[in-house]
C-alpha cells in the first residue's frame, strides 16, 4: 500500500464525526467515509440546516460545509465502507460498564468487539484498523486475536491513534494539535502502517509533532493524560472548600499556585466539579486495571480523584439546601446550563445532572435552561439515574427556551454550566422578577459578584467565603 485513498470511520459521535471532517478538510486527495448504524444520527449529520448536526463544536459547521459531499459522506452502509477503506478508524462508544465482572468501573468493549467482527467477516483485501475509542491497555490484543483468526488470507494491521481532544474547542485541538500519538507494532508492517497514517496528519501537523510508540504505551498514554488533568481538577477543588472556611479566594491561590513553572496554570480553575465522557470513564479504568493486577494502593490513589470530584457536586447541592434555610421543598430553582462545560452540547456525566437530582430529593421546583442541550436531553439524563419516575421527573421539572422569563418567581439561580451569554444577561431586571431573598449559587466562578450583591442578591460563588 503506497497511500491511503479511501478512509472509514466507524461512529459517528463527538470523537469520529469533528475528527473526520478535519482529516477530510486537510486531506482533499483521500474519500472519508462515517458510518454509524443509527439512522437519526447519519440523517442529521446531512441535513441541511448545518445548525441540526448531532455534535455542536465551534467551526465544525463551516468544515462540513466545505467538504460534505465532496470527499467527506455520512451513511449507514458499514460493509460497504469497510470493504472500500484502506484504512479503518474504530470510534464507537465505550462506555463503563453497568453488569457483570468490573461492573462500575472497567471499560465495555462489546461495541469494539462488534465492530472487529464485522471487519473480520467483510473485509476482503489487507485493511489498517486504528483505535480511536478511548480504551483499556492491551484492547489492542483483542483486536487482534479476533482479526487474526478470520481463516482468510487478509493481513490486520492494528494501531493506536488515541484523540485528546477537549470538547468545546475540539476542531482547534485537531487543526493544532499539541501532539499526534500513534502505536503499533514494531514489525516491519507495524512500521509501515505507523508511517502511512503518519502521512495523513502531515498534512497539517509538523512532524516532530507525531510521536510512534509501540501498542501499549500508546493506549496507556490516554488514560494516564486524562487521569492527570482530572487530578488538577479535583485538588484545586478540594482547595475551593478550604477557601470557604478560611476566607481565601480560590482564584488567588490557583493564580499563585499556577505560575510556578513546573506547576503551570491549566485545569486549575475551581467549579461544581468535572464531567465529559472521558475523565471519570477513564480513571475509573485505570482504577479497575491496576486492581486487577493487584496493585491495590495504586488503584486507591486514583480512585480518590473521582471521589473528591463526587464530593464537590453534593457539597454544592448541600451548600444550596443549607443556605436557603434547610429547605427547597416547593421552591422554584432555576438551573443555568445543562452541558458539562460551555461550547458543546454533550451532558454526559455533567455536574448539573447530580446537583439536580440531590436538589429534586429535597421536593424543589426545577427550570433549567441551556442554550445547546434541548429538553429530550435533558429528561433522558435525569431518567437515566432511575432515581424517581419519569412522571415525577417531568412533574418537578420544566425546560425552558427563555432564560429570563423563568426567573419570574423564582428563589434561586444555580449556574452550573460557564455559558458566557450568562454573564450578559440583565441581572438587574432578574433580580426585580425573584422572590426575596433572591439567591444565587455560582458554581462555574462566573459572574461578578459585588455587582449582584449591590443589587440585592444574596449571592454564593464557589471557593469563596
Amino acid at each position: 500500500m503506497k497511500s491511503i485513498k479511501n478512509i472509514c470511520c466507524i461512529g459517528a459521535g463527538y470523537v469520529g464525526g469533528p475528527t473526520m471532517s478535519v482529516i477530510a478538510h486537510k486531506c482533499p486527495h483521500i474519500q472519508v467515509n462515517v458510518v454509524d448504524i443509527n439512522q437519526h444520527k447519519i440523517d442529521l449529520w446531512n441535513d441541511k440546516d448545518l445548525s441540526k448536526l448531532p455534535v455542536f463544536e465551534p467551526g465544525l459547521q463551516e468544515i462540513i460545509a466545505e467538504t460534505r459531499g465532496r470527499n467527506l459522506f455520512f451513511s449507514t452502509k458499514v460493509d460497504q465502507a469497510i470493504d472500500q477503506a484502506d484504512m479503518i478508524f474504530i470510534s464507537v462508544n465505550t462506555p463503563t460498564k453497568t453488569y457483570g465482572k468490573g461492573k462500575g468501573q472497567a471499560a465495555d468493549l462489546k461495541y469494539i468487539e462488534l465492530c472487529a467482527r464485522d471487519i473480520a467477516r467483510v473485509a476482503t483485501s489487507d485493511k489498517i484498523v486504528v483505535e480511536k475509542s478511548t480504551l483499556p491497555v492491551r484492547t489492542a490484543q483483542t483486536l487482534q486475536s479476533i482479526l487474526h483468526n478470520t481463516g482468510s488470507d487478509v493481513h490486520f494491521e492494528i494501531l493506536s491513534n488515541p484523540e485528546f481532544l477537549a470538547e468545546g474547542t475540539a476542531i482547534d485541538d485537531l487543526l493544532q494539535a499539541d501532539r499526534v500519538l500513534i502505536g503499533g507494532n514494531d514489525t516491519p508492517t507495524g512500521q509501515k502502517a505507523k508511517t502511512l497514517l503518519s502521512e495523513i496528519y502531515e498534512n497539517w501537523i509538523p512532524k516532530e509533532r507525531i510521536l510512534q510508540t509501540n501498542l501499549w504505551s500508546s493506549e496507556l498514554s490516554k488514560l494516564v493524560a486524562n487521569a492527570f488533568l482530572a487530578q488538577r481538577v479535583s485538588s484545586i477543588n478540594a482547595i475551593s472548600a478550604l477557601c470557604e472556611k478560611t476566607e481565601a479566594n480560590v482564584d488567588e491561590v490557583a493564580k499563585a499556585v499556577g505560575l510556578d513553572s513546573r506547576i503551570g496554570s491549566k485545569f486549575l480553575k475551581a467549579s461544581v466539579g468535572f464531567g465529559g465522557s472521558c475523565f471519570q470513564k477513564d480513571i475509573l479504568n485505570l482504577v479497575y486495571i491496576s486492581r486487577s493486577l493487584g496493585l491495590n494502593e495504586v488503584a486507591d490513589y486514583w480512585e480518590q480523584v473521582i471521589i473528591m470530584n463526587d464530593y464537590q457536586k453534593s457539597r454544592f447541592a448541600n451548600t444550596i439546601i443549607s443556605e436557603m434555610f434547610n429547605t427547597v421543598s416547593g421552591k422554584k430553582i432555576v438551573i443555568y446550563g445543562w452541558a458539562f462545560k460551555k461550547d458543546t452540547n454533550d451532558t454526559r456525566e455533567s455536574p448539573a445532572i447530580y446537583v439536580a437530582d440531590a436538589l429534586l430529593e429535597e421536593q424543589a421546583e426545577l427550570v433549567i435552561y441551556d442554550p445547546k442541550v434541548p429538553a429530550a436531553a435533558i429528561y433522558r439524563d435525569l431518567d437515566a439515574l432511575g432515581t424517581r419516575s419519569p412522571e415525577d421527573n417531568r412533574r418537578l421539572v420544566t425546560v425552558s427556551e427563555d432564560p429570563v422569563k423563568i426567573t419570574t418567581g423564582a428563589h434561586a439561580i444555580a449556574v452550573l454550566t460557564e455559558w458566557d451569554e450568562f454573564r450578559t444577561y440583565d441581572w438587574t431586571d432578574i433580580f426585580s422578577r425573584m422572590q426575596r431573598p433572591a439567591f444565587v449559587f455560582d458554581g462555574r466562578r462566573l459572574l461578578v459578584g459585588h455587582n449582584l450583591e449591590k443589587m440585592g442578591f444574596t449571592y454564593y460563588k464557589l471557593g469563596e467565603s
